[in-house]
């Protein structure tokens, strides 16, 4: 029965999961099952694994996993951040820069695939992403809810169909806490963690603020009238998992600064009133963290419990423009924290346009195994400068005169306040 279960799930040359700890041991139980090496199911597997080597002339590495679909989601979102503010006439609208990306992405939407997921919930139709480039079995509401938000924004009527589809599944997927977690629903048994063979302490999928935030911005994008039951209970759900020190924790990115982050640029997305209170102390911890170089850094120790959450060593570009985006999103664009953020940012760009840290940015399992998303320090540096941008200054119609001498608006100092 495991056998049947394994090879059901072996998903050709993408693997097991998609994610190499579960190919690996795929792999292997193939080659313990006596499965010759020349056998397609164990050739492929092998294949699977190949596929995630990086070798270059003197280093080589294994990736975990790939990220197409989140990070071509992510990447639509701070482009289309940046078009918001272009005022030239001629320029094209976002929808049309950002159709290749997301007429990809439509291709790669699931539908009524086998899934794990269906264990949970049998009658609900599916439509959601996966992580990956291929994972039939394990659709991502996390991937699902920002490729939506992205898609969302274009407000372009090719998408309907897709958006409603994705909707629909999200909406179905949420846990009975009002939270949403990345792959299950209601998957809270934690003593299972306790027993001695737990992958790393971490074989649940838990309900998270930070994907519970991205669904809240997506359903209510969507149609915030047909989900208000949904978003009001998640929204009290986020209520209830703020932590003492007014951060959001961050399960699938690092840590409390991604959490915070998350929560209230969905909130603020989504147009959802939250509790003017609660919004007043996620600001105050974000200004209290900011570093004297005016960034934010975060390392993975802050998962640890005697970690201070939110400090580092070092500011890095990507949580300085998640800490940038979640206090423009709470109002705070015209702050000293938020101008000082922005300098921070334009000190540490490279000549070719991009921003470079070498931290991880991203737990796999928390205080066990960590990722680096290497588009993180592109395109949230990005999405957060162009956000600020969009905010301070006002969109100009195009002045019609002839005279050439004539006085032009002039656009407010991004940077006025920061020493």
């Amino acid at each position: 029965k495991a056998e049947r279960w394994i090879l059901e799930r072996l998903n050709g040359e993408d693997g097991l999961g998609a994610i190499f700890p579960a190919m690996v041991n795929a792999y292997e139980t193939l080659a313990l099952l006596g499965y010759a090496p020349e056998h397609p199911h164990r050739a492929t597997a092998k294949r699977a694994l190949e596929k995630l080597l990086v070798v270059g002339e003197e280093s080589a590495y294994c990736q975990p996993c790939v990220s197409p679909v989140w990070d071509t989601a992510l990447a639509c979102l701070a482009l289309q951040e940046a078009d918001d503010g272009n005022k030239s006439p001629s320029s094209p609208p976002p929808s049309a820069k950002m159709r290749r990306a997301l007429d990809w992405l439509i291709d790669r939407q699931l539908d009524s695939e086998p899934g794990d997921w269906q264990g949970a919930k049998p009658a609900l139709q599916g439509g959601g992403w996966p992580f990956q480039y291929g994972n039939d079995h394990y659709p991502d509401v996390d991937d699902t809810a920002a490729v939506g938000w992205a898609m969302q924004r274009v407000r372009d009527p090719r998408y309907t169909r897709s958006l409603q589809r994705a909707a629909r599944w999200v909406a179905g997927m949420q846990s009975k806490n009002g939270g949403f977690a990345a792959f299950d629903v209601d998957n809270t048994h934690y003593h299972l963690n306790e027993i001695p063979f737990a992958d790393h302490g971490a074989l649940l999928d838990p309900p998270t603020a930070d994907v519970s935030a991205r669904c809240i911005a997506f359903l209510g994008l969507n149609d915030a009238a047909r989900y208000a039951d949904s978003i009001d209970s998640a929204a009290a759900y986020l209520h209830a998992e703020q932590e003492s020190s007014g951060a959001w924790f961050g399960r699938w990115g690092t840590n409390y600064i991604y959490g915070t982050w998350s929560v209230l640029t969905a909130l603020e997305a989504a147009g959802v009133p939250f509790d003017s209170q609660a919004v007043s102390r996620a600001i105050q911890w974000l200004k209290r963290t900011q570093r004297d170089d005016g960034g934010w850094g975060e390392s993975n120790d802050s998962y640890l419990d005697d970690a201070a959450p939110g400090r580092h060593v070092n500011s890095t570009a990507f949580q300085t423009a998640w800490a940038m985006l979640a206090l423009m999103a709470a109002g705070e664009a015209r702050s000293e924290a938020v101008a000082c953020g922005a300098a921070y940012l334009l000190r540490e760009q490279r000549e070719d346009g991009l921003w470079h840290d070498d931290e991880f940015t991203a737990p796999g399992f928390p205080r066990v195994f960590y990722l680096k998303y290497h588009g993180y320090d592109k395109y949230f540096p990005l999405w957060a400068l162009a956000r600020y941008r969009n905010l301070l200054i006002p969109k100009e119609e195009p002045v019609a005169t002839s005279d050439a001498s004539a006085p032009q608006p002039q656009a407010r100092p991004l940077l006025a306040s920061c020493s």
